[in-house]
């Protein structure tokens, strides 16, 4: 990875009369992306924090578990909340529904490629297909929340390589009143493999006048720095790049300020940010549920240390906090008997 040695002068992302500072975002992710990783992104330095993707179609008919993936507090800074959809009158409502909350901004899924989203609910990055029904549905939301929050849309570069349409979609749905576009720089044939088109990303940034956030294969600060450099993009969205290093925020911070790469967290601040994660868990969805969804967390946390891969095999047996807490400290243990105490693996 090439350094960027000019610093790059930061400046708010401009969501209507809002402004985010610094432009660097956590995005949407699916099982992820709930208060406790907010909370500890949004500490690191995040700008701007976003729920998990949320069905319009459930909030309406009044989902329990659709309308707990819409809690946040104060402490989170701006959130904003991203409902996936592909009715204009259903995306409508829902968008009246949280406009009341106090999210920072809406933003509507049009880059989802799951196939249960795109396939068989025409919503996601399935949108894409059909510019003229992704103006609708950006319009019927920017008509029913007015100027009360912002609506912004997250796309791909488009379903295939025979129809990367990304420019288009993106002047569409800024014609409709979306006031930014995050561009993840894959087809939705692409899934994850291959390398994201930074291409574009500038492609899009060219074409509309809003900002536009950089996203895909942002996996360390130097990464980020060159989705500024090659695309002119207004902000950073960070995904995958932040499963188990909410770290990458505050560094990345850092580099594009002064050019210099801040050491990688070592493995002491690694495994207790860890265990902090599943306090916030344990706090947010009880002990059951927590113990449960912190092991694959626990996977990214050690991506890279030594013997991550049998403490990732014991942590899946880990069914209590006890249990939990026990695997880290004798996993420590072992680390710290290899004679470098807290010492840097990059991972």
């Amino acid at each position: 990875m090439l350094l960027v040695r000019t610093m790059v002068q930061l400046q708010p992302l401009r969501l209507g009369q809002k402004e985010i500072f610094p432009p660097l975002v956590l995005a949407p992710m699916a099982g992820v992306t709930n208060r406790a990783f907010r909370l500890l992104c949004r500490e690191q330095g995040a700008g701007l924090v976003f729920t998990e993707m949320v069905s319009a179609t459930a909030l309406l008919y009044g989902n329990r578990k659709t309308r707990q993936l819409l809690v946040f507090g104060p402490d989170e800074g701006p959130v904003g909340v991203q409902l996936f959809g592909a009715d204009p009158e259903t995306m409508a409502e829902a968008a009246r529904l949280v406009a009341e909350l106090g999210f920072v901004c809406i933003d509507v899924n049009m880059g989802c490629p799951a196939p249960k989203i795109a396939q068989a609910g025409r919503a996601g990055v399935a949108l894409m297909k059909d510019p003229e029904l992704a103006y609708d549905v950006v319009r019927a939301m920017v008509r029913a929340v007015g100027e009360q929050v912002p609506v912004t849309v997250k796309l791909r570069a488009g379903w295939d390589e025979q129809s990367i349409n990304a420019p288009e979609v993106a002047r569409a749905v800024t014609a409709a009143g979306a006031v930014m576009v995050s561009v993840h720089g894959r087809t939705r044939a692409q899934m994850y493999r291959g390398e994201a088109d930074r291409g574009i990303i500038r492609a899009v940034k060219e074409a509309v006048a809003v900002p536009v956030c950089g996203s895909g294969d942002v996996f360390t600060p130097q990464a980020a720095a060159m989705m500024f450099a090659e695309t002119g993009c207004d902000g950073v969205m960070f995904a995958r790049g932040a499963l188990g290093n909410p770290w990458i925020f505050a560094r990345t911070l850092t580099y594009l300020k002064t050019c210099v790469l801040p050491p990688a967290p070592g493995y002491e601040e690694r495994l207790g940010m860890l265990l902090r994660h599943l306090e916030l868990l344990l706090e947010l969805k009880g002990e059951y549920i927590a113990v449960r969804e912190m092991r694959r967390h626990a996977a990214w946390y050690t991506k890279g240390l030594p013997g991550a891969a049998q403490f990732r095999d014991q942590i899946q047996r880990a069914a209590s906090r006890e249990e939990f807490y026990a695997m880290v400290r004798n996993y420590a243990r072992d680390l710290a008997a290899e004679g470098k105490p807290g010492g840097q693996y990059s991972g």
